[in-house]
């Protein structure tokens, strides 16, 4: 399996541990984000990753009470690895209870954790991340490892923005977004943009989809969403 270019978010409170683990792990061809709290992971994971490594010890939010709100209420799938301190029987039970895929104690090796990730990743089944949603009059296609939309029996090319925008409407349907909420989710934030720049990719969007442009919808005042 090519694991080059897998996502993994690294959440753990340690900065010169994830400086460790984000260095050895990019070294592998990984690519690495870091958040140093579950309020950040929680920002940072509307973005696709491929894998978490969640530290335990965090607060006010602790890394079992981030999973058990990403499976609960969020319905993320997200694999997580669960990087701790704690390693006794019932913190390996509530890891697990809450669908950890792999807990590593620490202290531990690179190479006992760089083999821990591959392992899960083999495991896990990423074909799961494509989201079909049926409209009127056919269907709109996000095929997220692919990163491509198929309308009916057309596939419809999107810059990265496009997709982007368009798969977070259509994961939280109903649900507004302001232009300032789509610019901090979608873009870098050392990125200058400005709120007009959402507007011409919806516009974009909009043209794009043709007939089914219309599902993308603005509430003058507030902001987007997707509805059928």
């Amino acid at each position: 399996m090519d694991y080059k270019g897998k996502k993994i978010l690294i959440v753990d409170d340690e900065e010169d541990l994830c400086e460790i683990l984000q260095y050895n792990l990019d070294n592998e061809g990984f690519i690495t984000g870091v958040a140093h709290s579950a309020e950040e992971a929680l920002t940072m994971l509307v973005h696709e990753y491929d894998l978490l490594l969640l530290d335990v010890m965090m607060g006010p939010i602790s890394g079992f009470k981030l999973a058990d709100k990403l499976r609960k209420e969020l319905n993320n799938t997200i694999p997580v690895i669960f990087l701790t301190a704690k390693d006794t029987e019932n913190d390996l039970l509530t890891g697990f209870s809450l669908g950890a895929d792999d807990y590593i104690s620490k202290p531990f090796s690179i190479n006992e954790l760089t083999a821990r990730v591959k392992a899960v990743l083999k495991r896990s089944d990423a074909g799961k991340s494509k989201i079909k949603v049926p409209l009127h009059s056919g269907d709109i296609e996000l095929d997220t490892l692919r990163k491509r939309v198929v309308v009916g029996d057309e596939k419809i090319e999107l810059t990265r923005k496009e997709f982007e925008i368009l798969k977070l409407l259509i994961e939280n349907q109903g649900k507004i977004f302001s232009r300032e909420d789509i610019l901090n989710i979608v873009w870098e934030k050392d990125v200058i943009v400005t709120n007009r720049t959402v507007d011409v990719n919806i516009t974009r969007l909009r043209n794009k989809l043709g007939k089914h442009g219309a599902s993308l919808k603005n509430k003058t005042g507030y902001g987007y969403y997707f509805e059928l």
